[in-house]
């Protein structure tokens, strides 16, 4: 599957209409981060419906909300920078009895013409042969960043075990991945089936590839040059193979990376674990 070409639409609807993704009506690429089979806890699996991933939000429906409510969501936190909302003009809805937490990876500042048009010509290298390179270096930012949004997911999961949550950046592809990664990883589930989970963006975000060429188009370094802006939905398998590498090699691997990034301590990890996981009878 070619990640330049646009997939076809009856394939993408047979995708979309099967788990892991969820309908929530005005919000693409959901998915369900339960029923994720533990490999270091036999008989376990990631509980359904208390975390789910997916791109923002701003454009949910009143259908989409009764969902969320259906689904047992109670918090939705919001990965993205002030100036994206700004800029895409992607206002934070207000949900009646679903609080929304704003948790920016990047701030304000990590957002100037200067660092995006950096982080922009990585994403063009996407189809290189530095293109693992460069996606590394851009979840080393995410990794660097994110410690205290990350937190505030992982601290719900921790204080509110039964009370679902919806976390979301702008296409749900990158940092809402490392994060849907760490929790996963974290759970015991194998690398195979991250890589996997984190490829299914690819689908996912299909529905609204007119829309982001659209916002890609506004970008001079993608203005006039197609393959590049096309580069931004790459969603490889290997490139979540090579981020899981990465984040042993230099992080010490995802509970170290916890310790010293989001300040959870062992006892906080280990509740954390307990909480995601479920028996696998019970399901």
């Amino acid at each position: 599957m070619d990640d330049l070409e646009a997939l076809d639409p009856s394939y993408v609807a047979s995708v979309l209409s099967n788990p892991p993704f969820i309908t929530i009506p005005g919000v693409i690429n959901v998915r369900d981060l339960g029923a994720y089979l533990s490999n270091t806890h036999p008989g376990k699996l990631t509980k359904p419906n208390l975390m789910l991933r997916s791109a923002e939000i701003s454009g949910i429906t009143p259908e989409g909300i009764d969902r969320l409510r259906e689904l047992g969501i109670t918090k939705v936190f919001d990965l993205r920078s002030d100036t994206e909302i700004e800029k895409y003009d992607t206002p934070v809805p207000e949900i009646e009895g679903i609080e929304i937490i704003r948790a920016p990876v990047f701030q304000k500042e990590d957002y100037s013409p200067e660092m995006m048009a950096k982080r922009y010509k990585l994403y063009a290298s996407g189809k290189t042969e530095a293109r693992p390179t460069a996606f590394m270096e851009l979840y080393s930012q995410i990794l660097d960043h994110g410690g205290e949004a990350f937190g505030a997911v992982l601290r719900h999961i921790h204080d509110r075990p039964t009370e679902g949550c919806l976390f979301h950046c702008t296409a749900g592809k990158d940092r809402t991945g490392l994060l849907a990664a760490l929790l996963l990883k974290l759970a015991g589930v194998d690398n195979e089936a991250i890589a996997k989970d984190y490829a299914l963006t690819r689908v996912g975000r299909e529905p609204a590839r007119p829309m982001i060429m659209a916002r890609l188009a506004k970008e001079p370094l993608f203005a006039s040059n197609n393959e590049a802006a096309l580069n931004m939905f790459t969603c490889r398998h290997d490139t979540m193979t090579s981020f899981l590498e990465l984040l042993d090699k230099n992080y010490g691997g995802v509970e170290e990376y916890l310790k010293k990034y989001i300040n959870l301590s062992d006892d906080e990890i280990n509740r954390i674990r307990e909480n995601i996981l479920v028996p696998s009878a019970n399901l």
